[in-house]
């Protein structure tokens, strides 16, 4: 599996300070955040709104991934998302889907 990183297409330099006594940061989503993806099928190169990705986060590790339609060639694509991708993605607007196990 291509493992390409996803990451926000944030302009450089600018960096949110994390709240006082907390360690975490409150950063306002604009409407044009953007991540930067890749395509495995095509090995295309782009950027994607919020609003073109979901994200499951499930119980475990393989059931925790996040999805887009590849705009160039418009394979699906599903991707592991880890810690640091749910962070970003969740803090970036995207629709999330908590998936639930039967009890």
């Amino acid at each position: 599996m291509n493992r390409t990183p996803l990451f926000p297409a944030a302009a450089p330099g600018i960096r949110p300070a994390p709240l006082p006594g907390t360690g975490h940061v409150t950063v306002p989503v604009p409407a044009a955040v953007r991540f930067r993806a890749a395509c495995p099928d095509c090995r295309g190169r782009f950027e994607l709104a919020a609003a073109a990705l979901r994200l499951a986060i499930g119980a475990t590790s393989r059931t925790t991934f996040y999805t887009f339609t590849c705009p160039e060639c418009g394979a699906s694509v599903r991707k592991p998302a880890g810690e640091r991708i749910i962070e970003l993605l969740t803090g970036g607007g995207v629709r999330t889907l908590r998936l639930h196990t039967a009890l």
